[in-house]
């Protein structure tokens, strides 16, 4: 048997809305991110390009899991 449990189908809507709800902050954060990094980056600033790659690798990979996630839900 598998260790996740089946829900009803009204906890998995609001699951996936919840899931939906944290991924568009996330893309909301990663245009910031973008928008303030070229910013800095069009005004000298070259030491910001790093830290705000790994940022945004980072929300890239929290998406993915939150993708994972729903997929194995929706698995028999």
């Amino acid at each position: 048997m598998n260790g996740r449990p089946r829900f009803p189908r009204s906890q998995r809507t609001t699951i996936i809305y919840g899931i939906l709800f944290i991924v568009l902050l996330i893309v909301v954060l990663q245009l910031w991110l973008l928008m303030s990094t070229m910013n800095a980056y069009l005004g000298g600033d070259h030491s910001i390009l790093l830290p705000a790659a790994l940022v945004s690798l980072i929300c890239l990979g929290l998406n993915a899991g939150l993708l994972w996630y729903l997929y194995g839900m929706e698995r028999p």
